[in-house]
């Protein structure tokens, strides 16, 4: 059938307003970016749409490799480079001066893109997912929590970890030490923010009456339904826009177990609020300080679960990568038991207490964490995309040092992960685990980023390093040998990186003590 002549017409003008549209703007932005002096920086791009770079990253994350893939593009495109996406601008980027830029100099010019509607489902309104007066507000009423003495609190971890000691073969058979930092994390996590811990180390026959009444059954329900409701929002995250085509009945089953039982401690926590007798003033709760501010269920529910998931998440992460390249590195297992049984003695003469000022007195234990957080950092990857039209400090021209121009919408990537080794910051050792690097040169600036950095920098980070340092003492003043018992030899380890960063395989070890020390 032939179309009728203003069909054409209407058609053919559209086209040309479109066209016409196209060419104004692309003379608005190369004006613009002449006058802000931007020059180009290099494309990483190839064939249509950048299709091709995304089958790669696609094959990558199936083969458990992205990381690594990734960090590998930098060396073959530079520092800073452009490329697209399914038709999607984006730069990646691992120069301090940009990163800074990026989170902290230009905080306003940038924003979560669509992680709030892609991490909705089990997150909600929380400080990990907004934007603006949101996050602003969920960010101050947790920040007074972090700076109380009560996040320092050591005595809390001391039965947690004995359960973890406990569950350590006794025979020397090799383990997944990864698995238990896990469960003593999450129950640490929760004993701190909701005032009783699930228990996940704990027989199921002594798993808390909540956990048993609800959809998960155990301790090990739960962990494994918050595992589940992770791994969604990872693959919702990769999805970028196409977010709302992952939202399985598995996902959604997970979240809804999730939140049956942080409700639970919610509802407890706002009636012993509207009950002061209730109250045991004796204890600090995360949840009833915070309940203190707010009588909003689902802002309470959503916060707790945002802090539940970097509690948990980050310091497993950080834990099982110690004992990674503790077991692979005897030199600095040797000498940092000797530096921690020195001060604090060993588990059959402990002469002096644990306390977070002691901590201090062992600064070979800060560089060996440092260390760690540099190789194996547990947020490896990260972006924000541009709320207007702005630059970023480096990268463009000849030489690099140009600014480039970044169009309103465009993503910005950032990996830490391949920052943290670069060999002119660090040596050409950079992809080595070298503590000592520490001892030579501790002073680092936006080129070390564990932990963030500008306005969104983790409130956590104190609650996790000194979580990580108590754990460490504890398990070296009972165990004084740590053996690699992975099999298989590599120079990296396999990485999964969901939200946070783990080792896909395990981390398999010995852990024992010798009959003389």
């Amino acid at each position: 059938m032939l179309l009728s002549p203003t069909v054409v017409l209407v058609g053919g003008s559209f086209l040309t307003y479109l066209f016409v549209s196209y060419l104004l703007q692309l003379h608005h932005h190369r004006k613009q970016a002449k006058a802000w002096h931007c020059e180009p920086c290099p494309s990483g791009s190839k064939g249509l749409f950048g299709i091709p770079a995304f089958l790669s990253l696609s094959k990558a994350v199936r083969e458990k490799r992205w990381i690594d893939h990734i960090s590998d593009l930098y060396g073959v495109h530079g520092t800073t480079f452009k490329n697209t996406i399914f038709g999607r601008a984006m730069v990646s980027t691992i120069e301090p001066e940009n990163v800074k830029a990026i989170l902290a100099t230009q905080f306003h010019d940038f924003s979560l893109g669509t992680r709030h509607e892609q991490f909705d489902p089990l997150l909600g309104d929380g400080i990990f997912t907004l934007d603006g007066a949101g996050w602003s507000h969920a960010r101050g009423l947790l920040r007074l929590q972090f700076t109380r003495d009560q996040v320092a609190d050591l005595a809390l971890l001391d039965d947690h970890i004995t359960h973890l000691i406990n569950l350590i073969p006794k025979d020397r058979t090799a383990f997944d030490i990864q698995r238990l930092f896990f469960l003593l994390t999450l129950d640490s996590a929760t004993h701190f923010l909701f005032g009783e811990s699930v228990g996940c180390m704990l027989p199921e026959s002594e798993t808390t009456g909540v956990l048993a009444k609800s959809a998960v059954r155990n301790a090990q329900g739960f962990a494994d339904a918050f595992t589940i409701a992770q791994d969604y929002l990872a693959s919702r995250s990769r999805a970028q826009g196409l977010y709302w085509l992952v939202n399985p009945k598995e996902f959604q089953d997970a979240n809804r177990k999730v939140h049956e039982v942080v409700d639970h401690y919610v509802n407890v926590a706002l009636q012993k609020k509207r009950d002061p007798e209730r109250k045991d003033s004796s204890r600090y709760i995360f949840l009833d300080a915070l309940a203190a501010d707010t009588d909003n269920p689902k802002i309470l529910r959503d916060n707790m679960l945002n802090i539940l998931l970097a509690g948990r998440d980050t310091t497993a992460s950080l834990l099982s990568s110690v004992f990674y390249y503790l077991g692979r590195n005897k030199q600095a297992w040797s000498r940092l038991r000797r530096e921690i049984v020195a001060i604090f003695g060993d588990s059959s003469n402990p002469h002096t207490e644990i306390t977070q000022t002691k901590l201090k007195d062992i600064p070979y234990l800060r560089y060996v964490l440092n260390e760690t957080l540099r190789l194996q950092p547990p947020v490896p990857v990260n972006f924000r995309v541009a709320t207007k039209d702005t630059t970023l400090p480096v990268g463009g021209g000849a030489d690099g040092k140009s600014p480039i121009y970044i169009q309103k919408g465009t993503m910005c990537a950032y990996s830490v992960f391949a920052m943290h080794r670069r060999t002119d910051f660090w040596g050409q050792d950079a992809r080595s685990f070298r503590p000592e690097r520490w001892e030579e040169n501790a002073k680092h600036g936006w080129e070390y980023l564990p932990f963030n950095g500008g306005p969104r920098i983790c409130l956590g980070q104190q609650y996790a390093l000194t979580e990580a340092s108590y754990t460490v003492i504890r398990l070296m003043q009972h165990f004084d040998t740590l053996e690699n018992a992975d099999l298989n030899i590599r120079e990296e380890p396999v990485k999964l990186s969901n939200l946070t960063m783990m080792h896909d395989e395990g981390v398999s070890v010995r852990l024992y003590s010798s009959e003389k020390i």
